[in-house]
């Protein structure tokens, strides 16, 4: 069976070059980096290596502004957390209503503890931030301001600069959850008023459980973790080297083929998309026509279940998702579709195809081939899906 893998939000195959990088330090080179000898400084200078290589991923002045931690769940919780307790007295958050779970579920906590009110801002149906709300929403006592820089469901980019300028005029913290959208679109943090943003490294062909929070030099910052004095104070643990090395590849390999790779991707994406609409009856596609990743279409078919849908392309050997990867399994509705007003008739049968360097034109092929005929097969009453079978 040929197996298509359209998933690459979720996450990615790691570079074999990510992982050749990572071996040494995992066997001859296992030194701490905090020992003062000559195993811990080549850990040492390999870690140091790495944050230069994420540093220059995202366009940061500096490389002392690069936390690593264990992936972008925990860059998001540090980053509200650590604003909260910076700008005390003020307690509020404003997040969108599409943010991730490490946002949201954060926040939902916060809020039913009585530690902080809470902003969520509505889109529009295209996915687009009410900015009109979130300038209403600014006021003395916003602490922290965390909108992602691209969604993971649908992939439509928020204008973060923009937004950050707002919040730094109101005296706000501004965090970027930016997991998607590192490594996807050009990002220059140090020309921003961004104070703070989340990165994963197995979104860019990384290993999985390792992250980092970049933190802007005059941003005041409280750790989450806390312990020894790794990362110059800022987050506590033995840092995991190999992962780290990993990641730093895996930056630099991103940062030099982000733009050829945008172009590829975005001609991939929009035949399929052009392909589906053009066959199959009912569908649409979710998410901002023009401010969206390259790589990503999320797209509902009408009176189709959206599970049942993505059971039979996996048999096809085809993954994919119905949104976020942290989400699967809830069998409740998506919460970025819902606050985008999709009809009640899509909301269950939406699928992202989210592709990557490995994707080319045959699996497009593949997926366009197989899809429709699926599709049509889940909207037939069951009476007569027996009958089918039955012949």
């Amino acid at each position: 069976m040929r197996a298509v893998y359209l998933d690459h939000n979720a996450t990615t195959r790691i570079d074999p070059v990510v992982v050749e990088a990572m071996l040494p330090f995992l066997g001859e080179s296992f030194g701490n980096p905090s020992s003062h000898h000559a195993f811990g400084e080549a850990a040492f200078s390999a870690v140091r290596k790495a944050r230069r290589q994420v540093q220059t991923l995202i366009g940061a002045a500096n490389d002392s502004e690069i936390v690593f931690t264990s992936g972008g769940t925990e860059s998001d919780n540090t980053a509200l957390l650590s604003a909260l307790a910076a700008l005390a007295p003020r307690n509020e958050i404003i997040v969108s209503a599409v943010e991730h779970p490490a946002v949201l579920a954060l926040c939902e906590r916060l809020e039913a503890e009585g530690r902080a009110g809470v902003h969520r801002i509505p889109v529009d149906r295209c996915g687009r931030i009410d900015v009109a709300a979130y300038e209403h929403a600014l006021c003395e006592r916003t602490a922290v301001v965390s909108f992602m820089w691209a969604n993971n469901e649908t992939g439509t980019l928020f204008p973060v600069e923009t937004l950050a300028e707002k919040a730094k005029a109101a005296g706000a913290l501004f965090h970027t959850d930016a997991v998607q959208a590192a490594g996807r679109v050009p990002i220059r943090a140090e020309e921003t008023a961004i104070s703070m943003m989340s990165l994963s490294a197995h979104k860019i062909a990384g290993p999985k459980g390792i992250g980092a929070l970049y933190v802007r030099s005059e941003t005041p910052f409280y750790p989450l973790i806390l312990g020894g004095r790794q990362e110059r104070n800022r987050r506590g643990g033995t840092e995991n080297v190999p992962a780290i090395v990993g990641f730093g590849e895996a930056a630099e390999r991103a940062a030099s083929r982000l733009e050829s790779e945008a172009r590829r991707m975005k001609a991939l994406r929009d035949r399929l998309e052009q392909g589906l609409l053009g066959t199959v009856p009912g569908a649409r596609v979710n998410g901002d026509p023009t401010a969206r990743l390259a790589n990503t279409c999320n797209i509902a078919f009408e009176d189709v279940d959206g599970d049942g849908l993505l059971a039979l392309l996996a048999r096809e050997g085809i993954a994919c998702s119905s949104g976020s990867a942290c989400s699967a399994g809830s069998m409740q509705p998506s919460h970025v579709l819902q606050a985008m007003a999709v009809p009640a008739s899509h909301l269950g049968g939406a699928v992202r195809f989210s592709l990557g360097r490995d994707n080319d034109d045959s699996d497009i092929d593949h997926v366009l081939a197989v899809l429709p005929p699926l599709v049509m097969r889940l909207r037939q009453p069951a009476g007569a899906r027996k009958v089918a079978r039955a012949g």
